[in-house]
């Protein structure tokens, strides 16, 4: 599941991506527009400047902006980023694996076969999804359509 933190940043990313180029945006009218806390918001924009997902100047005419193209920036990644690793669980991870304590044979585990599946589909779409997608249609997160989700599916 999604936290508020990677809510949060996906909101302030849709933010940024909207500027005109070379256009900043101060954390607070970010926070006050989506209606984040200041605070939360500020450890958040830090996390993402440090992953090179954005890049901020102080002053005036200062703030946050993207560090690259919105067509550049993968939603995978970014909620990666803020959240850590998309699989439901950790003995599906890829870049987080952990054994299961009560698990024998992670080999043969179903649960953890099912949710590597989950893994593999949730990442096949938000690593395929630039922020420019995202940002495409108002109040749709992305358009996939019939065919690509055949596909996906299998």
């Amino acid at each position: 599941m999604l936290t508020k933190k990677g809510k949060y940043g996906l909101k302030a990313l849709v933010e940024l991506a909207r500027l005109e180029p070379g256009e900043t945006a101060f954390v607070s009218e970010i926070a006050l527009r989506n209606n984040i806390p200041k605070k939360f918001l500020d450890t958040i924009l830090l996390e993402l400047r440090n992953a090179g997902t954005l890049r901020s100047k102080k002053g005036p005419g200062g703030g946050y902006s993207l560090a690259r193209p919105a067509s550049e920036i993968r939603i995978g990644h970014a909620i990666r980023v803020l959240d850590g690793p998309l699989a439901p669980i950790r003995c599906a991870s890829r870049t987080a694996y952990e054994a299961c304590d009560d698990c024998a044979d992670p080999q043969t585990c179903q649960v953890r076969r099912a949710m590597t599946d989950v893994r593999d589909a949730i990442a096949s779409i938000l690593d395929s999804m630039t922020l420019e997608q995202f940002v495409a249609v108002p109040g749709a997160a992305a358009i996939v359509d019939d065919e690509e989700l055949d596909k996906r599916a299998g």
